[in-house]
């Protein structure tokens, strides 16, 4: 059998591109800012 594609942790999921991470940096908030203006429903994990 094939493995699935999308594999991983929702712990580390978190800790790479949650909010918070996200707010810390400077390019990290440009993201959430673009997310914003494009109305997401979800801005990050």
């Amino acid at each position: 059998m094939t493995k699935r594609t999308l594999e991983g942790t929702s712990r580390k999921q978190k800790r790479r591109s949650g909010f918070r991470v996200r707010m810390r940096t400077k390019n990290g908030r440009t993201i959430i800012k673009a997310r914003r203006s494009k109305g997401r429903y979800r801005l990050s994990v």
